[in-house]
């Protein structure tokens, strides 16, 4: 293993003395603050820890936790929630500090800043009356907390008395954390540190909350409580005056909608999916849902906006699935058309219009296309070595044969890409390969097929992609995957296959042949729109009056950043290109991926049949849309973000909101008289609203859900530190004070109302209509940079307020998980089917009968990997059901290890108990 530091970076102190405690060997190299040690990573991210099979861990915590699991010390739930603690409340705290004290030289305010924090410390280490965080003996939260701490508990300058509890804990690791900080300080203290600090944003002032790890829920991004100015609260209180007078009422939708002069005019894309199978989570996310999140936000911004999508109904797939279901292809487009159709419209993706591949529209433009590209020379032709497979008497479709991947060595590369490492692959280049259909081995076979010149097109792509880029907004995948296309160059590209369910090539020469699917399908956009008006070339031929938004997952990035637009460019007819690409990563079901055929993961037409409303999946698959990362679908925290974040925290401020209003005041919203604390808060809710709005306008999704979350936190607090239901029962002053916080409580339900509709288009209705909300409060708050206004003023009668969410039970989700977990369990067990998540050492060897040294060594490495694969998930704090998952499969890959070596694969009796 190989750690990489750097000297006077803090949290580098945490992994060394971590390798100081634990005793492990590991390589220590010293790089620079920026240097990328990561290669994935667009940032720098030091420390990180290469593990031998070249995966990396970045987090210091989770370097910690995986240190201390190689040593032979588990983490316990105790110790989990310390250092929970530390990254969400400590860091923070310490952060602002450090700031102070070495590059402002406030370290006088120090103490302040660290006070509740310590307070929390001092308080847990006297009750436990234990010599450490977690019990008797050293633990990785007392290391990690330690070497946080050491740069202000080690230096006397800054004056944080008191804690006694906290400094003889601190004491007794010196040992551990002076040796670590001598590597990293490099004997300067707090200024061996200024060099790194001077590289780091700065915090913005705060409060450090006094948090409890136990009981609060620090990773839900709940940020410190920010200081606002006597500015921003009397800006807050003008712009709350202002109330909803001048504020014209939305315009409902006129079909067709067509760009607009003097409007931002946006057309909407969602990759297109394909026809032949029933969307899962992953797919609605990565795109529809995604897609029509933002619509709604820009309908409520009052931008003049198209959202089109439709079914990919072209290919060899279609075909494949019509010969399984004993269908022609047109019957299987048109029954698979409407189930798509119906999950979008139960899951409220609300398109302008939904359409089809299928069509004249397609076929006449796809050749229109096609044929400016042969006038302008822009098509070549060439001689193919093609995969066929004599068993079923056809040309195999990319997709449509499996093998080897010869870049990679990823053993389910399919004929035109690895899913593993990305890289575009020629069927022919697959080793051992196989027909999908049959799982015979195809034989080479040449056939003449047309290319799209895409040389001769890259320096007009590149001139254009340089410009959209940096004016667009485009996801950091889906420039670095364009990016890693252009950099070796680009290669012609086939656009005919040898098939016969598809758009049909014009050329004499090439009547057999239909066009290739990546060719042919991103037409769609243009004649789904054709078909949704015959004023199409408006939004498509339009390039200097619209702004095109393209929703997909990241592995269609390629074919919409440089294939398509190679096209749409080489037609020479002013089409529109893309503005701004928003790819996803990839949402995995629990541990694994989605499978239809395995029974793994909720598919579009099951969701409806858990009892789940649309509404709470959709803020759910939004609450962990894979903007950055891939991310995974859980039923346990699907449970708790619906009963802590919807029911207890946005559910029961609404509630409580309109229920004081009904209760109290008679259904009448009270008169309100706006003091400092008010103000304070206008200011702190308004904020939140410029942040949602910011991150909305560069569709940050899921960071923008946040912001509402914060906004109901922040009423919930307001509420509880005010008390209405004591205060009414008080004289004329404090049934004042009541009304006031009653007023403001339920104007802030109603701008989250209006906030929630791009995610839960249902419940936002919901509380509008129980609070009689006026229809011009949905364009008003939204303008701008934000207006919060008094959208319900005193007299203003509300409705009849009940409650919006119900809290999802343990048994009901255990349900659910078992329902959809599929029969992977039974496959890994059965020994004829190898899960897929086992490493590829161990694919090939998953049938071994008797002693195999090469076989043996093969397994041997499989276990190695599969074994750190394990413990890095417990150092990184993953779910226990993702860890159970990967424990059954190293215990599995022990047993045909013990097999191929001759041993028994039966386990040891355990010495010392008794039958």
């Amino acid at each position: 293993m190989k750690l990489f530091v750097s000297e006077g970076n803090p949290h580098c102190l945490k992994v060394l003395a971590a390798l100081e405690v634990t005793g492990v060997h590991c390589d220590v190299q010293y790089v620079n603050h920026d240097e990328r040690v990561v290669p994935f990573l667009s940032r720098p991210a030091v420390p990180a820890l290469l593990l031998p099979s070249g995966l990396h861990l970045f987090s210091p915590n989770a370097i910690c936790r995986y240190l201390f699991e190689v040593s032979g010390q588990d983490s316990s739930e105790l110790c989990s929630r310390w250092l929970e603690w530390e990254a969400t409340d400590l860091q923070p705290a310490l952060l602002q500090s450090l700031h102070l004290a070495v590059l402002q030289g406030k370290g006088s305010e120090v103490s302040k800043v660290l006070q509740g924090p310590l307070n929390y410390m001092e308080q847990s280490l006297s009750k436990g009356n234990t010599p450490y965080l977690t019990g008797e003996a050293v633990s990785v939260a007392d290391v990690v907390l330690w070497a946080a701490l050491y740069p202000v508990l080690s230096d006397s300058s800054l004056a944080l008395g008191g804690c006694t509890s906290v400094k003889a804990w601190f004491d007794r690791g010196a040992v551990v954390h002076i040796c670590a900080a001598q590597k990293v300080l490099q004997g300067k203290g707090l200024q061996g540190m200024k060099s790194f600090m001077q590289r780091q944003p700065a915090p913005q002032s705060s409060q450090c909350r006094d948090a409890q790890p136990f009981n609060s829920n620090p990773a839900e991004g709940e940020e410190s409580e920010r200081v606002v100015s006597v500015e921003e609260m009397e800006a807050a209180a003008l712009t709350w005056s202002k109330g909803l007078n001048a504020c014209p009422l939305a315009a409902d939708r006129q079909h067709p909608i067509l760009p607009q002069e003097g409007k931002r005019n946006l057309l909407v894309v969602s990759a297109l999916p394909y026809v032949n199978n029933v969307p899962h989570l992953g797919n609605i996310i990565g795109c529809v849902l995604s897609a029509d999140a933002f619509c709604r936000y820009g309908r409520l911004r009052g931008w003049n906006l198209l959202f089109v999508c439709g079914t990919d109904e072209y290919g060899t797939a279609t075909e494949n699935k019509a010969r399984e279901e004993g269908l022609t292809p047109q019957q299987i487009c048109d029954k698979y058309h409407a189930i798509h159709s119906n999950i979008y419209k139960w899951f409220q993706i609300d398109f302008d219009f939904f359409g089809r591949t299928t069509t004249e529209k397609q076929t006449e433009i796809a050749q229109n296309i096609f044929w400016r590209l042969h006038k302008h020379g822009f098509l070549l032709e060439d001689t193919v070595e093609q995969l066929r497979c004599e068993s079923c008497k056809r040309f195999l479709a990319d997709r449509f044969v499996e093998g080897i991947c010869p870049h990679c060595s990823y053993p389910e590369a399919r004929g035109d890409q690895c899913d593993k490492c990305g890289r575009l692959i020629n069927a022919v280049e697959l080793r051992e390969p196989q027909c999908k259909v049959c799982r015979q081995t195809p034989v080479v076979s040449s056939s003449k097929h047309l290319f799209l010149d895409l040389p001769k097109l890259e320096p007009q792509l590149e001139q254009w992609l340089d410009k959209s880029t940096s004016t667009g907004d485009w996801t950091a995948n889906a420039k670095q995957i364009t990016r890693s296309w252009l950099r070796d160059g680009l290669k012609p590209r086939c656009i005919t296959r040898d098939l016969r369910w598809g758009t049909p090539v014009p050329h004499p020469d090439f009547k057999e042949k239909v066009f290739y699917v990546w060719f042919d399908a991103p037409i769609g956009y243009l004649s789904i729109t054709a078909n949704y008006t015959d004023q199409w070339e408006k939004w498509w031929k339009n390039p200097n009056q619209v702004e095109l938004y393209n929703f997909m997952a990241k592995d269609n990035v390629p074919f919409h950043s440089v294939v398509f637009p190679c096209s749409l460019l080489g037609a020479q007819d002013n089409y529109t290109l893309v503005s701004h690409l928003i790819a996803t990563e990839y949402l995995n079901y629990e541990d694994t991926k989605f499978s239809k055929s395995r029974g793994v993961g909720v598919f579009g037409d099951m969701a409806k049949d858990t009892g789940i409303p649309p509404d709470v999946w959709r803020f759910y698959l939004l609450y962990v849309r894979p903007e950055g990362q891939d991310s995974a679908f859980s039923w346990a925290d699907m449970a708790l973000k619906n009963n802590s974040e919807l029911l207890n925290n946005l559910g029961n401020f609404i509630n409580r909101a309109g229920m004081f209003v009904t209760k109290f005041f008679e259904g009448s919203v009270p008169v309100m008289e706006l003091q400092q604390e008010e103000k304070t808060l206008l200011a702190l809710v308004g904020w939140e609203l410029q942040q949602y709005i910011q991150l909305m306008d560069k569709v940050k999704i899921r960071d923008a859900l946040r912001h509402i979350l914060n906004i109901s936190r922040h009423g919930n607090q307001y509420i509880q530190v005010n008390e209405p239901w004591k205060k009414i029962k008080g004289g004329d002053t404090e049934r004042q004070r009541a009304g006031t916080v009653t007023g403001v409580s339920v104007n802030i339900a109603c701008l989250l109302s209006v906030m929630l509709l791009p995610y839960m288009p249902a419940v936002s209705q919901t509380i509008r209509d129980q609070l009689n909300a006026p229809q011009s409060c949905i364009n008003t708050m939204l303008q701008g940079t934000g207006t919060f206004v008094c959208c319900l003023s005193a007299g203003h009668r509300i409705g009849t307020v009940s409650p919006l969410f119900q809290k999802l039970e343990v048994d009901q989700i255990e349900a659910l998980k078992k329902r959809f977990g599929g029969q992977q369990t039974t496959a890994q067990s059965a020994g004829s089917t190898q899960p897929a998540a086992v490493p590829a050492a161990a694919a090939e060897v998953a049938s071994v009968n008797g002693v195999d040294p090469e076989k043996a060594k093969q397994l041997t490495q499989a276990v190695t990997e599969q074994g750190e694969k394990v413990r890095a998930l417990k150092a990184q704090k993953a779910e226990k059901a993702v860890i159970t998952a990967e424990v059954a499969k190293l215990l599995e890959l022990k047993k045909q290890l013990a097999v191929a070596e001759g041993k028994s694969s039966e386990p040891a009796p355990q010495k010392g108990k008794k039958k």
